[in-house]
Formats: structure tokens, sequence, C-alpha cells
């Protein structure tokens, strides 16, 4: 089962220090602009041994659409990391679709 986060949920987790957000776009996509507190594992070297073990943080990740945070999930799954379960549906289009900030 994948957790789906909404976009205030995300923003409660971060502000509340709850949430690892992981993006796993491309470094260049990254680059251009990323949600605030979010950390880069690109997905096309994604390991998950680099995934954070921090008691009580849920891992969330986000990519551009949504499509590539499932694919991290199921490798985080074959990688023994079944805490790494959920994503931000809509990712970075719902984020700045909504006009929140963005780092670059």
């Amino acid at each position: 089962m994948v957790e789906v986060v909404t976009r205030d949920e995300l923003k409660k987790g971060l502000a509340d220090g709850s949430i690892a957000l992981i993006d796993v776009r491309e470094p260049h996509e990254f680059a251009a602009g990323h949600i605030p507190g979010s950390a880069s594992l690109p997905l096309s070297r994604f390991d998950p041994a680099q995934l954070p073990r921090d008691a009580g943080k849920r891992i969330v990740f986000t990519c551009r659409s949504g499509q590539r945070t499932l694919q991290a999930i199921e490798m985080a799954r074959l990688g023994g990391r079944s805490d790494a379960c959920a994503h931000y549906a809509g990712s970075m289009n719902d984020w700045v679709g909504a006009g929140e900030k963005v780092e670059v």
C-alpha cells in the first residue's frame, strides 16, 4: 500500500520536523527549483541505504508529477525499507501550481 500525503500534510510535517522529504528528480531538476527542506536522492542513482533513519520521521517522496515517487517506493521496499512508503501526490506540479515557495 502506498500512503498519499497531501500538500497541507506535507507543509505541516516539514514545519514540525516529522517528515523527511526526498526528491527523486535528477540533479538538474532539483537545482532548478525544489520544495524547501527536501533532500535530493535521484532515482537514477537511488540507493535505499541512503535514506534517513531518523526515529519518528516519515519518509515522503516527491518528484515532478508523482510517477517516479512510486518507483522509489518500490525500490525502497525491495531494499528492505518498508517504512518508506509515502508520496506527495502531484509532487512539484501540485506545489508550484498552488503558488508555494520554491528554493533554487
